[in-house]
């Protein structure tokens, strides 16, 4: 007579596969969130919020007031506004006094403060970066500022330190405007064997 497969043993090997998938997913997930790339992509974006959040800071509570104080503006640059249409409790003595005040009441305003407050972290940011990386690869001697020029034949840009342009693969040493005689004949006519 044929057995009856045990049901005990059929539950153990399911969840023996089980733990197995779930420790493959586990060990595939830590090889993969702790591989250099993908640490060194994390740290980098942790480093640029918060060196993003010193530059935002500096340029709004050091370069900016005492460029409002120099420039006749009378308020912080952030304060700046246009009213394009007046809201309908607008204050009959000459406006609003401030943005908030003005928005408060519904008025359409351009708040051209705000964008150049905006305009000059982007700048003030990006001047920091590119001194940030111009120092990092002076010490390290690791290329991260590609310096390019354009090739003088396709003028297409391509590495300063290139030997050969990587489009139109012509020498960039002048080896292509050496006139060497003439160039050799192309005949027409094919060997037959």
């Amino acid at each position: 007579m044929p057995r009856l497969p045990d049901d005990s043993d059929e539950e153990l090997d399911l969840l023996d596969q089980g733990r197995r998938r779930a420790s493959r997913i586990l060990h595939g997930f830590i090889d993969f969130a702790f591989q250099g790339n993908v640490l060194e992509i994390a740290f980098g974006l942790i480093l640029a919020s918060m060196f993003t959040t010193v530059v935002t800071s500096f340029v709004t509570d050091i370069l900016l007031p005492p460029l409002s104080v120099l420039l006749p503006l009378n308020k912080n640059l952030e304060e700046k506004f246009a009213v394009l249409r007046a809201g309908p409790n607008r204050p009959p003595d000459g406006g609003y006094n401030t943005l908030k005040q003005a928005q408060d009441d519904g008025a359409v305003v351009m708040a051209y403060g705000f964008f150049l407050n905006r305009l000059l972290n982007f700048i003030g940011v990006g001047f920091s970066l590119y001194g940030l990386a111009a120092v990092y690869q002076y010490f390290s001697h690791d290329p991260i500022i590609k310096h390019t020029v354009k090739c003088r034949y396709c003028r297409k840009r391509i590495s300063e330190k290139a030997l050969r342009c990587v489009n139109c693969s012509s020498w960039q040493d002048g080896r292509e405007d050496q006139y060497n005689g003439p160039a050799p004949a192309v005949s027409s006519t094919s060997c037959v064997s």
